[in-house]
């Protein structure tokens, strides 16, 4: 059951990437506090079931279908969350895609798919959120990242620069929408046992990828949201501005 009483009651959040992973169990997280919940995704069968679990627990639930990577997309589900919801307190900005692989002889085209959803579309989504959260002076704002922001290696060159540039723009973004009381939290996981890996076009990268890290005992996508959560429960004084969060088994 939601709590009704809980440390969300009132607050309304939106996440993307909500048909799986990270996105689901922190859009679970989140209604199980008490925050009403949009739920941001391509694949709307996954959305229905996820938002009929939601209101199983007696949780408020907006299903939103929607590619972030098209142009206007960002600002389309912010309205269509506030229209349906009545408001917007958290973004969860989750969607993204991991495309591992060299970079001679690879697909230009996945440093573009990465780009377009890990970066312009987190960037559209949380100028959209800003123009909605400025006026009522409060908001927070979660971006996941990865420690691929923080470090790269030969066949993560693209992955790990979108990720450095979440992590970039989350600073700047925290430091100008403190003025309006807007938190902002950039959150990066290490591994995580999640669908991302079944993104990697490369076979051998893929294959040498999942061989590394078959005999971790990998985050679960639980952890993040637990993560996520805490961010967003401090008090209104506390900006939790970054979580760094590793398997323990993750060098």
């Amino acid at each position: 059951m939601t709590q009704a009483n809980g440390k969300l009651a009132g607050k309304v959040a939106l996440v993307t990437g909500a048909s799986s992973g990270i996105g689901e169990a922190t859009a679970l997280a989140l209604a199980e506090h008490g925050a009403a919940v949009a739920l941001v995704a391509r694949r709307k069968d996954r959305l229905d079931e996820l938002a009929a679990k939601i209101q199983g627990m007696g949780g408020q639930v907006a299903v939103i279908v929607s590619d972030l990577a098209q142009a206007g997309q960002g600002a389309e589900v912010v309205k269509q969350a506030v229209s349906t919801l009545g408001r917007l307190d958290i973004v969860v900005n989750n969607a993204g895609v991991m495309l591992l692989g060299p970079l001679s002889g690879g697909d230009p085209s996945d440093l573009s798919r990465m780009m377009d959803l890990n970066v312009t579309a987190l960037m559209h989504l949380s100028q959209a959120a800003l123009d909605v959260m400025k006026p009522q002076k409060s908001g927070h704002i979660v971006n996941i990242s990865s420690v691929s922001g923080r470090g790269a290696s030969p066949l993560s060159a693209g992955y790990s620069a979108s990720k450095w540039a979440v992590g970039g723009f989350s600073e700047g973004l925290r430091q100008e929408a403190k003025a309006d009381r807007i938190r902002v939290t950039v959150i990066e996981p290490g591994v995580v046992a999640t669908e991302l890996t079944d993104h990697i076009t490369h076979t051998q990268t893929k294959d040498a990828y999942e061989g590394r890290i078959k005999d971790m005992e990998m985050l679960q996508s639980e952890d993040i949201a637990a993560a996520v959560v805490y961010a967003v429960t401090q008090p209104e004084r506390v900006n939790v501005n970054e979580l760094l969060i590793r398997p323990l088994d993750q060098g």
